[in-house]
């Protein structure tokens, strides 16, 4: 019951203070201005169903093979062999897919290898004089692919770092550059309650390769560089329900990302015997995602190891729903 109480005391402090932060407007309106200013955004697309349908709060509570893109600092976290491949349906006939793996070399030290696309059905080329079409198809394609090394310093402290290769294809024009994550996973001895740090995505800016030719312009072949859009996550996790049968986790995440406004994601997750779970979570903040995510799990016992099946849903206004799957195993 000391630790019940503790657990809560320590998360309505970080969510009042989150909750506070949003209800003064302290996250500046002006983040808005930063809109449209990075490169390689669909590295900001969140992976894993578990992950989205706790709002995005992930980065202090991922124990599967999703926390190569969350907080690489975790993987280490993971016991034995985790497998994971998630597929997103995105908007407009859009598919973003994942997929990682993790595997220790040593109880402290854990490697993992990760795989990111987000890729579109062939479109018919179209130019200002053939707007109905040249008879020619174009592609488009994002692929991030990454290699993560976590160590655990102490039985509380860990770290850890993924160096990703990023390219981005549109028709004959692509850009590419190095991205990189750091995460810190810290564990404060009360309970199950855990910090998390990362910082994602930073790098070096990247300019469009190629040439195209501009009606009324001619052959452009010089590009403006943009940055990658790099993100400060700070969050905070605990169980303040956890015995044989029932499991309650809480997370809170603070986002400031460096293309946009500051925001606040809030997840829980039931468990019923580590088999049946449901889950919600809500973002602050967040224009376009005014309503709470949530998502349901499943996992099952196998000879080879365990095997859990994933769904998670979150609505962007005029937009719709996107409904993620993933499929994890560890073996």
């Amino acid at each position: 019951m000391r630790h019940f109480g503790l657990h809560m005391t320590l998360f309505a402090l970080v969510t009042g203070l989150a909750a506070n932060v949003h209800a003064q407007g302290l996250f500046p309106a002006l983040g808005d201005q930063r809109v449209g200013i990075s490169s390689f955004t669909f590295l900001k697309i969140g992976v894993g169903a578990r992950a989205i349908a706790m709002g995005e709060a992930f980065s202090a509570s991922a124990d599967d093979a999703s926390a190569l893109f969350w907080n690489p600092a975790a993987a280490v976290q993971l016991e034995g062999l985790q497998v994971m491949v998630s597929h997103t349906e995105w908007f407009a006939d859009v598919r973003h897919e994942f997929g990682g793996a993790v595997y220790h070399l040593t109880p402290e030290d854990a490697v993992g290898l990760s795989v990111i696309a987000l890729t579109t059905d062939e479109m018919p080329r179209t130019t200002t004089t053939m707007p109905q079409g040249t008879g020619e198809q174009f592609g488009y394609l994002d692929l991030a692919v990454g290699a993560t090394y976590s160590r655990k310093m102490t039985n509380q402290f860990s770290f850890g770092v993924t160096a990703r290769y990023v390219r981005e294809q549109l028709a004959e024009l692509f850009m590419q550059t190095m991205v990189f994550d750091l995460g810190a996973y810290y564990l404060t001895g009360f309970g199950t309650s855990r910090f998390a740090i990362v910082v994602s995505s930073f790098g070096s800016g990247a300019s469009p390769k190629g040439s195209v030719d501009v009606t009324g312009v001619g052959t452009v072949d010089e590009f403006e560089e943009f940055p990658p859009p790099t993100q400060f996550r700070l969050a905070f996790a605990m169980e303040p329900v956890m015995t044989e049968t029932h499991r309650l986790t809480t997370s809170v995440q603070l986002n400031h990302p460096n293309d946009n406004a500051e925001n606040v994601g809030l997840g829980l997750e039931y468990g019923w015997n580590d088999m049946l779970f449901v889950r919600a979570g809500y973002r602050f903040n967040v224009g376009e995602q005014e309503w709470p995510s949530f998502g349901l799990g499943v996992k099952v016992p196998s000879e080879l190891g365990t095997i859990g099946f994933d769904y998670g849903a979150a609505h962007y206004g005029v937009l719709g729903f996107a409904h993620r799957f993933s499929l994890g195993f560890a073996l």
